[in-house]
């Protein structure tokens, strides 16, 4: 399943606040268990670099060589 395609960054909107504010936001994270934590983080750094981790794959070079004898 691409989520990419329907998330979008709004480049716009920017707050500050403190760590020590409850926000409401604040408070829906602390519901969430560390699973959905660390998968909501990933989603967004996705989203941010535009990154696909089902068509980026790591490159592999195979080289073969020949001992010489001796």
């Amino acid at each position: 399943m691409n989520v990419l395609g329907s998330a979008k960054v709004n480049r716009r909107v920017f707050e500050v606040t403190s760590l020590f504010e409850q926000t409401d936001e604040k408070r829906f994270w602390l519901t969430r268990t560390p699973a959905e934590r660390l998968q909501a983080v990933e989603l967004m750094r996705q989203v941010l670099y535009g990154y696909d981790p089902s068509t980026v794959r790591l490159q592999r070079v195979l080289e073969i060589t020949q001992r010489s004898s001796g």
